[in-house]
């Protein structure tokens, strides 16, 4: 197994026609590229669903094997105030592009980070540049972009990965790497994502450092969560009125998986849908779910909040 990158790198497609999902997304770059010209574009979705991945094809479709000197990749996160607006990112903009492709490309990753100076202050960077200087804003939350950026882009808001995209990749990776991959496991790998390639990825890799044969046993262990039914044999107990037996099975998520309160709120939340409950009673469960989130968000104990969801559970029924 190569360890020269890491598995999201070098899995990573170089091409847009490789890129594992996003159709409705992929079909306008590859006009862009055709065509040789973009508009400022606005990216927006989920973590590890693509944004970053289908911004690199796009420029080594543009601009081949030296791309690098033609795009600047920037984290807004790191690098997130006024000064990186009026240094770093102007300087590399005004500089005239050296490739065939007469504009280079500014990449901001998680720009909705950026304070709101600085939001302001690219704005003008935007319209003086423009034609020598392509941006693309990556975002998780659109809304946390000032209007006057949104409007001078083109917005693609990415969509979470199917469980058969997810699937597609896993499986190719695990034919690469000389990996077993069970049924189970692929399941797994699925049901800890989420929705989110780089999670599937992080997981089947850590993984493979254990064994070459992976299993939904690894899987867990290694993602440090614990199995759905595990999840929902404690609340049927909480439910039943067996706080104790329940708090017991709570003890043992906690010291079996090393998760975190708030890891196994959200496995609790995504369990309930299921749970053979009237729906009012479901509602009233999130609600109290979403409660004691907030209180765990805010710094309460972890342990204590958990056992008073239990003991609301109990009540419930």
């Amino acid at each position: 197994m190569e360890d020269v990158l890491p598995w999201t790198e070098k899995y990573r497609p170089k091409t847009l026609p490789d890129v594992i999902g996003q159709a409705h997304i992929v079909s306008s770059l590859r006009a862009f590229v055709k065509n040789r010209n973009l508009p400022n574009l606005l990216f927006s979705g989920s973590p590890g669903i693509g944004k970053t991945t289908a911004t690199l094809a796009l420029a080594h479709d543009l601009y081949g094997e030296n791309f690098s000197s033609s795009l600047l990749e920037l984290n807004a996160s790191d690098e997130r105030g006024i000064d990186v607006v009026r240094g770093k990112i102007k300087d590399f903009a005004r500089t005239v592009a050296l490739e065939a492709v007469p504009f280079k490309i500014i990449f901001l990753d998680e720009a909705d980070a950026l304070t709101s100076d600085a939001q302001h202050a690219l704005r003008r960077t935007m319209e003086k540049y423009l034609s020598i200087t392509r941006f693309i804003l990556s975002c998780n939350y659109s809304s946390k972009i000032i209007e006057p950026l949104q409007s001078r882009c083109s917005v693609f808001r990415f969509l979470s990965l199917s469980e058969g995209e997810i699937k597609q990749m896993i499986e190719r990776i695990a034919k690469t790497e000389g990996l077993q991959v069970d049924e189970e496991a692929l399941k797994t790998l699925i049901y800890i994502s989420e929705g989110d390639m780089r999670k599937a990825i992080n997981a089947l890799q850590g993984a493979s450092f254990s064994s070459k044969k992976i299993t939904s046993e690894l899987i867990y262990r290694i993602a440090s969560r614990a199995k759905p039914a595990e999840v929902d044999a404690m609340i049927q107990l909480a439910l039943s009125g067996k706080f104790l037996e329940a708090r017991k099975n709570l003890d043992e998520l906690l010291i079996k998986y090393g998760m975190s309160g708030e890891d196994i709120l959200l496995q609790i939340y995504r369990a309930v849908p299921s749970l053979e409950i009237s729906e009012e009673k479901k509602v009233h469960l999130i609600d109290k779910i979403g409660e004691y989130n907030f209180r765990m968000v805010e710094g309460a104990n972890e342990r204590i909040q958990l056992e008073a969801l239990l003991a609301q559970m109990g009540i419930l029924k």
